[in-house]
Order: C-alpha cells, then structure tokens, then sequence
C-alpha cells in the first residue's frame, strides 16, 4: 500500500433532491405536475492526490469544488463512487483505521467566523477535538494549544479570547490551529484565503507552505483564484460543472492549456506584461446543475464545440505525461 495515493476518488458523484413540501404535495393532488427537483453537484470525479503534493482544485462558483472537498473530507457521502484513504475505502470494518482515517483529513473553510463557534474561547476551539479523542492529556492541554497557536503565528495568550476578538486573518490561522491539532496527514482548504486582504492573503498562503514542509502535509486547495493555486500547487485540476475537464502539474496548465475551458479561464486572467490585450471574459453563464446539458457540458459556451459535442460526453485522455483533458478535440481524426 506505499504506492497508494493518500487520497483517492473513483468515480464520485453527488445529487442533491428537494424535499417536496407540504404546499407541493397539495398541488400534486389536484393535478399539478411534480416539482422534485435533483441538483447534479458532482458527476464522476476520478481524482488521485499522492503523499506530499498540493492538488489546486479551481472552477466558477457552483461548479462543485466545495461539495467534493466535503467528500474527501468525509463531511458528506458520495451517491456513487468512493474515496480511498491510503488504498483503503473510506468505510473501514476497524474502528481504530476509521478514526485514523478521519482524524488525517482536515477541513479549513473559507469564512472563519461562521465555522468558528463564538461562545467559546480558542483555548477550547483548538482544544477540545485532541481531548477527545486521548491526542492529549487534560494536564497537558494548556501548553499543547499554546504550541498549536504558536505554529501558526499567533501569541499564546489569545487563547483566553473568543472569534469576535480576532481579525479575519487571525481567525483563520485559528482555523488552521484547530486543523493541526488532530495531527493530521491531509488538510482540505476550501477558498481558504478568498474572504481576506490581498496582503494577509499572502501572510497565509506563506504559513500553508511552511506548514507543509514541516509537518509533512497534503493538501486539497479549492480556489477560484489561478494566481494563488500557480503559487502553491504542484498540480492543478480544472472542473466544470461537476466533472474535472483537464488535470495536469502547474507549469504544464499555465504554459500550455488544452482544454477550451482552461484556455478561456486563463485569457480571463489580466496580466501586466499584456496590459494592452483586450480583456476576454469566458462567454456566456455556466448552465444549471439541475438540467446540466447533454455531451460535454461546456459546449452551449465553447467557440470550438461542434456536433458530436452536444450528444457525447468526451472521454478523458491523457494527451502528455501525467497532463489529462476531457476534450473531443484530443481524438485521432
């Protein structure tokens, strides 16, 4: 099992249902058609992230990267499909595997004060998930979430505050605490640095790096951000509308793009040594996850798409080594 992957995602899919309310079920008595209605969020995702690597995850909002984070994260199950912790299935027989296994993926969300409990202090935040689970003794508790809150740059002394006491960005590195003291192997970041300043943006993509190399980490890094995914990731994958379109390492993506979507998502990025190209956004909405198109779903907005595009899903080739992309267009003629 050393070869494995730390994290493995075979064929994941996730459909969210509405429930049909009480006026719904009224109306369907008198003859009104049903209105259940099932959200696509996710549609065969097959995603490998080796021990050690940083995978930058990116789409447009509502394309399904945080909904896949929580299924890593083992927030949320999958409706088909698994995910494999160091080639094991996520439902592990032994409880001893399956605590280990949830204790080494952690989840660090984007907006902090909401994922932060605010009638407790940080002594407790970072605090109470070790003791729980005997990481930690009681006795020893004190000086351990001072050493968490010290790895993450922040004074000891701020563990008698509560949230509301903090910035954004010292929320988050209390986030972070919290995440690291469980030990984990892998950390789930989930637009982790989206709601701050540009400067403390950079503050804590910098504490990500050094962590990594400290502790040994893995990280998942959902982002809609492409210059701070480059920075971080040694390989990056691109989704659209709940299927990963292309995945490749960072230089391979930015320097040559192959599929329409990332092409147009990286012409979207202003830059200063273009400063007089014209700025092209990527043409027209993404489509509703509850009628996602049939064939490739990027087609009704791809200048290439022609018409076995509309009726054929593509299926996901690997054009270069380790650089993969779902794109008709790669096919032999």
């Amino acid at each position: 099992m050393s070869d494995a992957p730390m994290v493995e995602v075979i064929g994941v899919a996730k459909r969210f249902s509405r429930t049909v309310g009480l006026a719904s079920r009224i109306s369907q008595k008198f003859g009104a058609p049903s209105s259940l209605t099932t959200v696509h969020a996710l549609d065969g995702i097959d995603l490998a992230i080796p021990k050690g690597q940083v995978l930058g995850l990116v789409g447009e909002s509502g394309c399904g990267k945080s909904t896949l984070g929580r299924i890593v994260a083992g927030i949320m199950p999958p409706s088909e499909g698994e995910v494999r912790w160091q080639g094991r299935s996520a439902e592990i027989s032994s409880r001893s595997d399956a605590r280990k296994a949830k204790l080494g993926v952690q989840m660090i969300f984007q907006d902090p004060m909401s994922s932060l409990n605010p009638r407790m202090r940080v002594q407790e935040i970072v605090g109470e998930a070790p003791l729980v689970h005997g990481l930690v003794k009681r006795r020893d508790l004190d000086s351990y979430v001072s050493e968490q809150l010290v790895r993450t740059g922040l004074d000891p002394s701020y563990k008698y505050r509560y949230p509301h006491q903090f910035s954004g960005g010292q929320r988050q590195r209390i986030s972070i605490a919290r995440a690291l003291a469980v030990k984990p192997e892998f950390l789930v970041c989930d637009e982790s640095v989206a709601a701050l300043d540009v400067s403390i943006q950079a503050q804590v993509i910098n504490l990500f790096m050094q962590l990594r190399k400290e502790l040994d980490l893995t990280y998942l890094f959902i982002s809609h951000d492409l210059s701070v995914v480059e920075h971080l990731s040694d390989r990056v994958a691109i989704m659209y509308l709940g299927r990963i379109v292309e995945a490749a390492p960072v230089d391979e993506i930015f320097i040559r793009p192959n599929h329409p979507y990332t092409r147009s998502l990286l012409d979207a990025v202003p830059k200063i040594e273009n400063r007089k190209a014209k700025f092209v956004t990527v043409k027209g909405e993404i489509p509703s996850p509850l009628n996602p198109p049939p064939g490739c779903h990027f087609h009704p907005r791809c200048p290439l798409a022609f018409a076995r595009c509309r009726s054929e899903r593509p299926a996901t080739r690997e054009i270069a080594p380790g650089h993969i992309s779902a794109c008709h267009l790669n096919e032999s003629p």
